[in-house]
């Protein structure tokens, strides 16, 4: 199950609503629902989840909420390690590996360091006449 699927459920079942009642208020099939639920499907579209939220009544800090879980909820990640340390990509490895196996306490100090991390923007490439680039 993804972190998007087990919120959605319980949001779901606390508007009193079963699968197949908001499947047809958001214009998707009942199994596609579910499969989203059960982690069985990537992550859905921001328009998607717009779509839930706003059938579900949530606002604020549950649609951010909900947004970024769904950001959180590809259950078949890819890391591409081209172009970084040897050191990095083998943490990637080893992360792949033993993620099954891994105790929730320790799953829960790996998000506790990422989240000390600072945030970083992506670099603007600017091109403008007269500019260079940089």
């Amino acid at each position: 199950m993804t972190p998007f699927g087990a919120r959605l459920r319980v949001l779901r079942a606390e508007a009193g609503m079963t699968q197949a009642e908001l499947a047809d208020r958001i214009q998707v099939s009942a199994a596609y629902l579910s499969a989203l639920e059960h982690g069985k499907r990537g992550a859905p579209s921001t328009g998607l989840v717009h779509q839930i939220c706003a059938e579900l009544g949530l606002i604020w800090e549950a649609s951010d909420e909900l947004l970024g879980l769904a950001k959180l909820s590809d259950p078949k990640v890819v890391v591409n390690t081209a172009g970084l340390t040897p050191e990095q990509t083998a943490l990637a490895n080893r992360i792949a590996q033993n993620i099954a196996r891994l105790p929730p306490t320790t799953v829960a100090s790996m998000h506790a360091l990422l989240d000390e991390m600072p945030k970083t923007r992506k670099a603007r490439i600017r091109r403008a006449a007269g500019r260079g680039e940089g």
